[in-house]
This record gives structure tokens, C-alpha cells and sequence, in this order.
């Protein structure tokens, strides 16, 4: 997905308009990565922010007006690094808590193993 202002408005111009402009597309290309709660959409953010990075990089060159891209960059790459930290941690959690059902589910087993065989003794 590529943003592109409308006709008339260029981002290179710096008018009163490039900014808002600038951020609402920014915006418009996260929000469906951001909207969705899967874990595939950490995956799907990542994917989308690099994309974002390059096709500003590619802005930055094509542009015959100087535009100082790199700010912008540098916060999506930071981006990036927290969304990868935050995926990280997550997949984490999502395995200690997969070891912890385990383990519950084995302590259940047993227990009602030994209540079924009269081998539990409540105190």
C-alpha cells in the first residue's frame, strides 16, 4: 500500500498541510496491523513498518525538493525494534503459560487418579 498526497499537495512543499497530511497516511497504513489482536499481527506490524521505512527511503530519493525523511525513519525503526521486544515477550508468556496448563493438567490427571484409587487422605 503506497499513500501519496492528493494532486496539489505536495509533502515536499512543507506547507501548513504536509504534516497532518504526512500523519494521517501514516496512520491509514498502520491502523488494520494495529486493529487486529492475533499474535500474527505483531508479524503483520513488523512487516508493514519496513515496508513503510523502504517507501519512505525511496520517497526521500525521488524527491527534487531536499525533504529530511530520516526523523521519520528512525522513530518507525524504533518502532520496529518495539514491536520485535514486545512479540518476543509475548511468545514468552504464551509458552510459560502453555508449561503451566501442562503442568496443571498432569497434577489434575494425578489427582484424580488417587482419589479414584482411595489413595487420597484428606487431613
Amino acid at each position: 500500500m503506497t499513500v501519496f498526497p492528493p494532486p496539489g499537495l505536495s509533502v515536499a512543499a512543507g506547507g501548513p498541510g504536509a504534516r497532518e497530511l504526512f500523519a494521517e497516511g501514516l496512520l491509514q497504513f498502520l491502523r488494520p496491523a494495529v486493529a487486529t489482536a492475533r499474535p500474527e499481527s505483531q508479524v503483520e506490524l513488523r512487516e508493514h513498518i519496513d515496508s513503510l521505512a523502504t517507501e519512505l527511503c525511496r520517497i526521500n530519493e525521488d524527491q527534487k525538493v531536499a525533504l529530511d525523511l530520516d526523523p521519520y525513519v528512525k522513530k518507525l525503526l524504533n518502532a520496529r525494534r518495539r514491536v520485535v521486544l514486545v512479540n518476543n515477550i509475548l511468545q514468552n508468556a504464551q509458552e510459560r503459560l502453555r508449561r503451566l496448563n501442562h503442568s496443571v493438567a498432569k497434577e489434575t490427571v494425578r489427582r484424580r487418579a488417587m482419589l479414584e484409587a482411595g489413595g487420597y487422605q484428606p487431613k
